[in-house]
């Protein structure tokens, strides 16, 4: 019996995963920068502000740095004649750090996404995956209907308060295992 259970929670792990990951995917295309991102740049671009509203190149290399990016000297130079000089606005800045930075998060997956993917699954909104709702998402997930040992072994698995639900928190410790 644990094989069966086990062997279905995995392959609803699986599948869950990929969906999350598909779910990923669609938002984040055309995805723009957050209002937290365009903050984190405007904070790492007025450390290095001592010209009125402008850094240089050199400037320019430090600030990314600061930010955690690690840019090489060929890249910074490559980064400037795109602007065409050494006067770098924030505009041109976010012009530039901006793409690296929905880059670098394109394959994250954050608190936003998990929310939205355990909307997916409470599909009363109650806040809580019930064992019906969890049926449900693995029907739609895998097209196979698990019974209800399986799907209570499952909750009891992540149910870490011992309600007989999947809250958020439960549902994130869920994920990052």
């Amino acid at each position: 019996m644990m094989d069966l259970v086990g062997w279905g929670w995995c392959l609803f792990f699986n599948y869950f995963l990929k969906y999350l990951q598909y779910l990923f995917v669609l938002m984040q295309q055309d995805r723009t920068l957050r209002p937290e991102e365009i903050e984190e740049m405007q904070q790492a671009f007025k450390m290095f502000d001592r010209n009125k509203g402008y850094i240089n190149q050199t400037d320019l290399g430090e600030c990314m740095r600061c930010m955690g990016y690690m840019p090489t000297e060929m890249e910074l130079i490559e980064l400037s004649q795109q602007l065409g000089g050494n006067k770098i606005d924030f505009d041109d800045f976010v012009k530039l750090v901006g793409p690296k930075m929905l880059e670098e998060t394109a394959d994250m997956i954050g608190i936003k996404e998990l929310k939205d993917a355990f909307r997916e699954f409470d599909s009363n909104g109650d806040g809580q995956i019930s064992i019906f709702e969890l049926r449900e998402a693995i029907k739609k997930l895998i097209g196979e209907q698990l019974n209800a040992i399986e799907i209570n072994e499952i909750i009891k698995d992540v149910d870490l308060n011992g309600d007989g639900q999947v809250d958020f928190e439960e549902f994130v410790r869920m994920m990052s295992r």
